[in-house]
C-alpha cells in the first residue's frame, strides 16, 4: 500500500513559508519526516464497530507479540486520533493518524509491549473535494465503545491513553473533559478547544503531554491565552513542548505543503518519529527516551 513521501522533488510548487523570515541564518527547511511510512500497516487488522446515528465505524488495532511476555502481563492501549481528511485515505490513516511506527519492534520493546487502536471518522468530501462531514461530538460515545469494546475483548489491557493531531487533538480533549480520568495519559497535540475548557484536564489523575508548534500556520498556538498557558506550564499532571520551530529528525525546520504551507501543524509526526533526532538526542530534556519513554511511564 503506497504512503505518499514528500520531498524537495515533490514540493514544486513551494511557496515562501510565512514563518522563514524568522529562521535563524545557517537553519534550514526540511521536507519529511525520516522514517517511511506504510511498513506496518499489515500488523494492523480491521474491525467495524455499529453506529447508526454516524455510521458504522472502522477502527483498525495491532496486537502486541504477547509471546515475549511472561504470562498474565497487562498492557497499555494507546488510541490515536487522527487529522481532519486523514480518514479519506482508508488504512493509510493509522499512519497518518501518528500511531503506525509504535507497532516496531524495537519500540514495542521500550514499552513492554503495547496495543495501538486507531479510529476512523466517517469522512465526505463534496464535489468541490471540500471536507462535508469529520469528527463531532456524536462520535464521542462512540469512540469510548470502540475502547471499552477493545478492553473486553482483548482482557489484558489495563490503562489507556488517547491522543492526536490537528482535530484529531482537538477531539483528544473532548473525550478527556466527556470521561473525566478514565484515560491514565493523553497526548493533544496541535489542537485546542475552541474555549478554555480543556484546562478542566489539568491538575487530575491524568497524565498530559500537550504539544503546540509556536508558528502552527493553522493558528493552533494564536489560540492559547498567557493564562491558559501559565496554567499548563504549572499543571502538576503536564509536560508542555510548545517549540519555537517544530523540526524533522534531521533537524531541519518542518514544512509540508498540501496547497497550504502546513509542517509546523504536523506536531504529530514528530511525535511518531517518537521524539527523537536521527543522531539520538531527544527533542525535549523532560523525554529523554521519546514518546515510547513517555507511554512507558505511565
Amino acid at each position: 500500500m503506497e504512503v505518499i513521501e514528500f520531498s524537495n522533488e515533490t514540493k514544486v510548487d513551494h511557496v515562501v513559508a510565512p514563518w522563514e523570515k524568522y529562521m535563524a541564518p545557517g537553519d534550514f527547511v526540511s521536507y519529511k519526516p525520516s522514517y517511511v511510512g506504510g511498513a506496518f500497516l499489515d500488523k494492523f487488522e480491521e474491525h467495524t464497530q455499529p453506529a447508526s446515528d454516524v455510521g458504522d465505524i472502522t477502527y483498525y488495532l495491532f496486537t502486541p507479540d504477547k509471546s515475549a511476555y511472561e504470562s498474565g502481563k497487562k498492557f497499555k492501549l494507546l488510541v490515536f486520533i487522527h487529522g481532519a481528511t486523514n480518514a479519506l485515505a482508508g488504512k493509510v490513516c493509522v499512519s497518518h493518524s501518528g500511531g503506525e511506527m509504535f507497532a516496531d519492534a524495537k519500540r514495542q520493546a521500550k514499552m513492554e509491549g503495547a496495543y495501538i487502536l486507531v479510529p476512523l471518522a466517517n469522512e465526505k468530501t463534496d464535489e468541490n473535494g471540500e471536507l462535508t462531514d469529520s469528527w463531532s461530538e456524536a462520535y464521542l460515545k462512540h469512540l469510548k465503545a470502540i475502547i471499552d469494546r477493545t478492553v473486553e475483548e482483548c482482557g489484558d489491557i489495563d490503562k489507556v491513553i488517547i491522543g492526536g493531531g490537528s482535530s484529531g487533538g482537538y477531539t483528544t480533549w473532548k473525550m478527556l473533559l466527556e470521561y473525566p480520568d478514565f484515560f491514565a495519559g493523553a497526548f493533544p497535540a496541535s489542537g485546542f478547544t475552541e474555549d478554555d475548557s480543556y484546562l478542566e484536564t489539568l491538575n487530575t489523575n491524568t497524565k498530559l503531554f500537550i504539544s503546540c508548534a509556536k508558528y502552527d500556520e493553522f493558528g493552533s498556538f494564536e489560540r492559547v491565552t498567557p493564562e491558559a498557558l501559565d496554567a499548563m506550564k504549572n499543571a502538576t499532571n503536564a509536560i508542555c513542548f510548545f517549540p519555537e520551530f517544530l523540526r524533522n529528525g534531521d533537524k531541519g525546520v518542518a514544512s509540508l505543503y498540501f496547497g497550504i504551507e502546513m509542517g509546523q501543524h504536523c506536531m504529530i509526526t514528530q511525535i511518531q518519529a517518537d521524539l527523537m533526532y536521527d543522531d539520538g538526542t531527544p527533542y525535549l530534556p523532560e523525554l529523554p527516551e521519546g514518546m515510547t519513554g513517555w507511554f512507558a511511564s505511565l
